[in-house]
């Protein structure tokens, strides 16, 4: 990566620094920055710039994850007049009635707010 050295002459025209001069201490340091293209930070900020010089992630993370097929809820939905049985969900379905005969299913849901508070509750 050669850089003309006209460039270089044009980005180091400063005028040399006197002793009343009080930017004779920053000068240097800006003119660092311009030719390697980074951020003046005299006062030593958090900027956040590396991570914003940094390359971004989407594109590799979206790569990384396959595709989405098909699903059967979705062929159920572009096709809801087609006959069709879904044997994992009926399995899924026998499965939460045969917990529920046991006393092993979730608890119904309450409906009004009375029923929901903790009065009739013991601690």
């Amino acid at each position: 990566m050669a850089v003309p050295r006209s460039r270089i002459l044009d980005l180091m025209k400063v005028r040399a620094p006197t002793q009343t001069d009080c930017d004779a201490l920053t000068r240097p340091p800006q003119v660092q920055c311009r030719i390697f293209s980074t951020i003046f930070n005299p006062a030593n900020e958090r900027l956040g710039n590396k991570v914003l010089r940094q390359r971004l992630r989407g594109p590799a993370l979206a790569a990384y994850y396959p595709r989405r097929v098909a699903t059967f809820k979705d062929l159920k939905a572009l096709y809801p007049d087609a006959e069709m049985y879904d044997t994992e969900e009926e399995d899924r379905l026998e499965h939460i009635q045969i917990s529920k005969s046991r006393g092993k299913g979730a608890p119904k849901k309450k409906r009004t707010a009375a029923e929901s508070t903790r009065k009739g509750k013991k601690r």
